[in-house]
């Protein structure tokens, strides 16, 4: 068992946190609402902290899972951040998709770091299934990957302090242009006037088929879009690769032109709904 502190108890957080206490942690949480923290100890049992040092001070292990690069250097580096109270060999965690520049700065300032930002949304964090792509050390990793277990189906050390970022956000080039090719094809579909199941059911065994796909087919089709990880959190993501292409000089003309129809999904009232909204933006 370990004593665990974990920063962000939101729909990818709160899940997760309690999959560490089903495994037997000891957890205590903090969350910027007081009520999420609140009502995931009310759920699940653990201790709610008033500061991120607070839950730190003494934990072998700190975990955070919180929105961009302002809140998670204000959750470890700021005035009340954990950073300043963990111990020297506890492992620091974080879950959030951020830039690469932050977590190689955490990494600086502690050593023991992991960036280890998740795919799988909601569904797979609720269901103890998310992939983890991780950067940092192979000692942080080695304390990380048994804590990390609780909730991963696949954990994988793709390199240094800020590798597991830049991985996510291949995973995010990858998902978009996936995305706008499966929103083309079902209203290719629809106007000619195709049974979308058959279409599904001859297609989703060859060369065509994603788990977007699979996922998503049926769902676009009936105009239903309320599957976790909103548009707005794709825009946060696509921007971050795209910033990242800049300094590494890589082209990226599909991520960059979907990101933009992303933005007209926004204008149109698709910021909360999930990614496959995408499909909302093209006329039946």
């Amino acid at each position: 068992m370990a004593t665990i502190a974990f920063i962000g108890t939101g729909v990818m957080g709160a899940p997760m946190a309690g999959h560490l206490v089903r495994a037997g942690h000891d957890v205590t949480v903090y969350n910027r609402t007081r009520a999420k923290a609140d009502a995931w100890a009310d759920t699940y049992g653990g201790q709610v902290a008033d500061t991120p040092a607070a839950a730190a001070m003494g934990k072998d292990a700190v975990i955070t899972c919180v929105g961009n690069d302002d809140d998670l250097a204000a959750v470890t580096l700021g005035a009340e951040g954990a950073f300043a109270v963990m111990r020297d060999d506890a492992v620091f965690i974080d879950h959030t998709t951020v830039s690469a520049d932050i977590a190689r700065r955490l990494a600086s300032a502690r050593a023991l770091s992991v960036d280890a930002p998740v795919s799988g949304g909601q569904a797979g964090a609720e269901n103890g299934k998310l992939s983890i792509m991780c950067g940092g050390s192979a000692e942080a990793l080695a304390k990380a990957e048994p804590i990390m277990a609780a909730y991963a189906a696949r954990i994988v050390h793709v390199g240094d302090p800020g590798a597991g970022q830049t991985t996510k956000m291949v995973n995010q080039i990858a998902i978009a242009g996936v995305l706008q090719g499966v929103s083309e094809a079902l209203r290719f579909a629809q106007a000619s006037e195709l049974d979308l199941a058959k279409v599904f059911e001859a297609i989703s065994g060859g060369a065509a088929q994603s788990w977007q796909m699979v996922n998503r087919w049926e769902s676009m089709g009936e105009d239903r879009f309320d599957f976790g990880f909103a548009v707005d959190w794709m825009r946060k993501d696509l921007g971050l690769a795209l910033d990242e292409a800049k300094r590494n000089g890589a082209v990226l003309p599909v991520a960059a032109l979907v990101d933009q129809f992303y933005a007209e999904v926004q204008r149109i009232g698709g910021a909360r709904q999930d990614t496959s909204a995408l499909v909302r933006r093209l006329p039946k």
